[in-house]
């Protein structure tokens, strides 16, 4: 298997050849999120879906920092692949995986034990707080899974290939919906049925992973001494990986507050919140997409010293992400009445009222989700942890101030109106951000010249 340099060529092609299997991955992942929610509101009910959608905010919190840490973990390892010093490649694999062993520790002492007191703590309405804390205590003991998973897709596409996490997401998607029906329809497992369906397929697909890479890419078959790591080359990796985990656990803690304005709502906007988040996310995976790939292809050509590419590279993507949200408002505005609707076996005319309401409110700003969010990562991909953590506290205090003083005043609109307001906020202080840095970082590379 080949690894892929993406400091030459044509950035434009090379980001959209590089995200397009990013983005297949993401909607296959989406696919089998949406395939959970289909399957417990078509045949649990909507108490059922609304216990599921109670937890979202909680998970997200977990698996975002995860995946936010492994990513800094890569990002270390691209700079080193585009500097071509490929023994300190193997020495980053080494370091991330013992870094991301020691994560997984952390995180499920500090998770699975506490699950029903985050849920009582967030006032999940007790008709449906049972089978969340079920759900939940399932997802935190399988943090394993989201962790390896993670480090290894971020590692392989450091290295330039986007392709191989892909394989192994789609498979994991499969096999989770053969799962999802397996427990759910024929053992009557409920909610626990979903939850051990999701964690057992992605810890196949995991170990699959593992095991393929480490035969089949060269610069990954790791001897003895590429284990002997130094403290300062661990401590480089967390210098990264740590403020953009916290970063993203700052951005978590916002969209726990509104989970807790709406949870004061009942389980019908519950219910409606969570289909549409479901619709939201299937939507923001281009922009997920796109920062995944801004990431691998800034850190590499940061390692390499090109800033005008990095900067070519940000336009193109600025690009791609205005047609992909163009055509988000044209889709939705038609069909997102649709889209709700199948996530109910007798359509619920409130729940998709509300939850349409949610879909075109923040369509209208699906452009700045996508600036803030390549912006994120290009000044990630340099190794700049002070500007996205700024945004990361500028979103929470967006999205909670409007969640609080909109949602008291407004109620179901004013929790819709704190998620543009935090992505506004935040690219605001992103875009800023960026032109810092690149101005300091060409200043550096001029000196170093002379």
């Amino acid at each position: 298997m080949a690894t892929k340099e993406l400091t030459i060529g044509n950035p434009f092609k090379l980001i959209l050849n590089f995200m397009f299997p990013i983005l297949i991955g993401n909607m296959f992942q989406q696919f089998y999120n949406l395939v959970d929610a289909l399957i417990v509101g078509r045949t649990l009910g909507i108490k059922a879906l609304g216990a599921v959608g109670a937890t979202a905010p909680l998970i997200f919190l977990v698996i975002s920092f995860i995946f936010a840490t492994t990513q800094g973990f890569s990002v270390i390892t691209a700079q080193k692949f585009g500097a071509r010093d490929y023994n300190l490649v193997k020495k980053s694999v080494s370091s991330s995986f013992i870094l991301s062993f020691a994560l997984t520790v952390i995180l499920t002492l500090l998770s699975a034990p506490f699950a029903y007191q985050m849920l009582d703590f967030l006032r999940t309405p007790s008709d449906i707080i049972e089978p969340a804390y079920d759900y939940l205590f399932i997802m935190f003991i399988g943090i394993f899974a989201t962790v390896f998973y993670n480090v290894s897709s971020n590692i392989l596409r450091a290295l330039g290939d986007s392709k191989t996490p892909l394989y192994f997401l789609i498979f994991a998607s499969i096999l989770n919906i053969i799962l999802d029906l397996i427990f759910i329809l024929k053992f009557n497992m409920g909610v626990k049925g979903a939850a051990w369906a999701t964690v057992l397929s992605q810890a196949v697909a995991t170990v699959l992973c593992l095991i393929f890479m480490f035969l089949k890419f060269p610069i990954l078959k790791l001897k003895k001494h590429d284990w002997k790591v130094s403290w300062s080359f661990l401590y480089e990796h967390l210098y990264v990986g740590i403020p953009m985990g916290f970063q993203m656990s700052v951005l978590s803690i916002g969209i726990i507050a509104l989970q807790f304005v709406l949870n004061g709502l009942g389980s019908i906007a519950v219910a409606a919140y969570t289909t549409a988040m479901r619709v939201d996310q299937l939507f923001s995976q281009i922009y997920l997409a796109l920062g995944a790939t801004m990431a691998t292809y800034t850190a590499q050509n940061f390692g390499a010293k090109k800033m005008s590419r990095i900067k070519d590279g940000a336009k193109a993507s600025i690009l791609i992400a205005f047609i992909a949200s163009v055509f988000a408002v044209i889709f939705l505005t038609f069909f997102a009445g649709n889209i709700i609707a199948l996530f109910m076996d007798e359509p619920h005319p409130e729940v998709i009222r509300l939850a349409v309401l949610y879909i075109h409110i923040i369509m209208i700003f699906f452009l700045f989700l996508g600036i803030l969010i390549i912006y994120r990562n290009i000044l990630q991909g340099m190794g700049n942890v002070t500007a996205p953590l700024a945004s990361g506290v500028a979103e929470l205090i967006a999205r909670t101030a409007c969640a609080f003083i909109l949602g008291h005043y407004f109620g179901y609109i004013g929790i819709c109106l704190s998620t543009p307001a935090a992505w506004v906020a935040a690219a605001i202080v992103l875009y800023v951000g960026y032109k810092i840095s690149l101005v300091k970082n060409l200043k550096k590379i001029r000196m170093m010249k002379i």
